[in-house]
């Protein structure tokens, strides 16, 4: 079991692990590759990627999905020893097939063990302890009892002094606007990194100018907003500065990841350097290079490989 033998964590990720299937053509035929994906479980492992001292919290079935995720987790160096392994439950999944217009997400996750999530199942002194606790919309989204256990995560990790990091990341297919807008508000006005991206911030606020989102986000109370816009880089905030940090350019693949990469590259660099808007460049990097290969895990990069790009361009 990966463990950090009892060091705090830098970062504590908290959502859904979902099982991939990509696919892909052998011979003229459609194939589907297995892989692993997840918003916040990719996160995860991007920020470990880059040295930080990471671990997960969900629900998992007593699946071969679940192991495979448990051994993910080992092999990442995420420390998934508050993970709950439900025997009778599923571990949910999703499948990206590729079209005209890009890649296509079909989702089978209803009544996933991730979704069984309580607020009584949450790793409290694990939640307290870590630096940054991160959450997303799709954390919230997958039920009312897992929205109600990223709230009580979210206050208890203010009550013992840690930052909270949200993805607002919005499915619609989870939940309607109107409730979502509600519940991500919500839980953005009692964080302090909001990382929307900005077609979901677009429909959550009804804005259309990036600026505009960014003050609105810093309106609700949190202290930083990183702003994804895709091959136009990101926007970041804080009070009395905001910066567009231009992308980096690569031959991309596929992008299924990209805003993942981003979020947990940014996460462990922001730890190091206190800096967000260094580290909204360096995590475009590590999305851009995270652009490279197909599945969300597979090609996201490691640290040493963010520092050779950047030092490249």
């Amino acid at each position: 079991m990966a463990s950090l033998q009892g060091e705090a964590l830098d970062i504590l990720a908290f959502g859904e692990p979902l099982m991939e299937f990509a696919e892909t053509e052998r011979q003229g035929e459609a194939l589907y590759l297995p892989g692993f994906g997840g918003d916040t479980s990719n996160a995860a492992i991007a920020a470990a990627r880059m040295g930080a001292r990471v671990g997960y919290f969900t629900a998992v079935g007593g699946d071969a999905f679940g192991q495979g995720f448990l051994d993910l987790w080992d092999r990442e160096n995420v420390d998934r020893s508050s993970v709950k392994v439900m025997p009778g439950a599923r571990t949910g999944v999703y499948v990206i097939s590729y079209g005209p217009q890009g890649h296509q997400f079909s989702y089978y996750r209803a009544g996933s063990a991730a979704s069984l999530v309580t607020p009584a199942d949450l790793p409290l002194d694990v939640i307290a302890s870590a630096k940054i606790l991160h959450v997303s919309g799709i954390s919230q989204a997958i039920s009312t009892t897992a929205a109600d256990a990223c709230f009580a995560a979210i206050r208890h990790a203010k009550a013992a002094g840690a930052t909270v990091s949200y993805d607002t990341n919005l499915r619609l297919s989870l939940w309607p606007l109107d409730r979502a807008r509600a519940v991500i508000h919500g839980a953005v006005a009692l964080s302090d990194i909001a990382r929307p991206g900005l077609d979901d911030a677009q429909q959550l606020t009804g804005l259309d100018r990036a600026e505009d989102i960014c003050d609105f986000y810093l309106g609700l109370g949190c202290r930083i907003v990183a702003l994804t816009l895709g091959k136009e880089g990101a926007m970041v905030a804080i009070p009395g500065e905001r910066q567009v940090i231009p992308s980096k350019k690569v031959e991309a693949v596929d992008a299924s990841g990209a805003g993942d990469a981003f979020g947990g590259a940014f996460l462990a660099e922001w730890l190091r350097s206190r800096n967000p808007f260094a580290a909204a460049e360096f995590a475009n990097a590590a999305a851009a290079l995270s652009t490279l290969g197909k599945g969300a895990v597979a090609p996201l990069p490691r640290r040493s490989d963010v520092e050779a790009f950047l030092k490249g361009q």
